[in-house]
């Protein structure tokens, strides 16, 4: 029996450190950015800071810190919240209205624009 154990482990803790490395390689990564870094009049949000990221394949979401909840910021991940996939909700929710131009909302552009640099990385 210890030997069966021995042999399981000296399998299993090598597939353990692949499987983690593997993931690691695969983590879409994330930035904060906030109204100051961007700019106050460009900042589209109604909140302070939002996080991004840029998927593996290529879907962009700003992410509220607070509540983790993802916002689509491009048609990739707009497909994803329309199919269901993950904790979605409309970027419209936080966009702040454009107080330039009455009855619309602020352009997500810069934030679009930010987002995207972190595709590839």
């Amino acid at each position: 029996m210890k030997n069966e154990v021995d042999i399981l482990l000296k399998k299993l803790i090598p597939a353990c450190i692949l499987m983690a490395l593997c993931s690691q390689a695969m983590a879409a990564q994330i930035i904060t950015v906030s109204r100051f870094e961007i700019g106050k009049d460009k900042w589209p949000f109604t909140r302070e800071e939002v996080m991004l990221t840029c998927e593996k394949d290529g879907a962009l979401f700003a992410i509220n810190p607070s509540t983790l909840l993802q916002y689509p910021l491009n048609d990739k991940a707009q497909a994803r919240a329309d199919a269901g996939k993950g904790t979605l909700q409309s970027i419209d929710t936080i966009v702040a209205e454009d107080k330039a131009h009455p009855g619309q909302k602020m352009s997500l552009q810069p934030i679009v624009d930010r987002a995207q640099q972190l595709c590839g990385k």
